[in-house]
């Protein structure tokens, strides 16, 4: 799931707990000023972490797709055994 603008303020200041409307708040209701280019440029950040990171898992799905395959697994019975 790709981050968003919300997990980027969150990732920012910690005091904040809720957001509505991209009004920040901390546990006591109290509203939370964040810097909107700072959330801006940690949003990207998450969003380059998450598809490194999404890259990461299908680089490893495929070296334990060719390993099975060298094996001598068929497609089938890698099929029945992942899903």
């Amino acid at each position: 799931m790709q981050p968003s603008i919300h997990d980027a303020i969150y990732a920012i200041n910690s005091s904040i707990v809720t957001i509505r409307d991209n009004v920040a708040y901390d546990k006591d209701e109290q509203i939370v000023s964040y810097d909107a280019n700072a959330a801006q440029s940690k949003l990207e950040e998450l969003q380059v972490a998450n598809a490194a990171a999404e890259q990461t898992q299908m680089t490893i799905k495929e070296s334990a797709l060719a390993k099975l395959t060298a094996l001598g697994l068929t497609v089938d019975e890698i099929k029945s055994i992942t899903t």
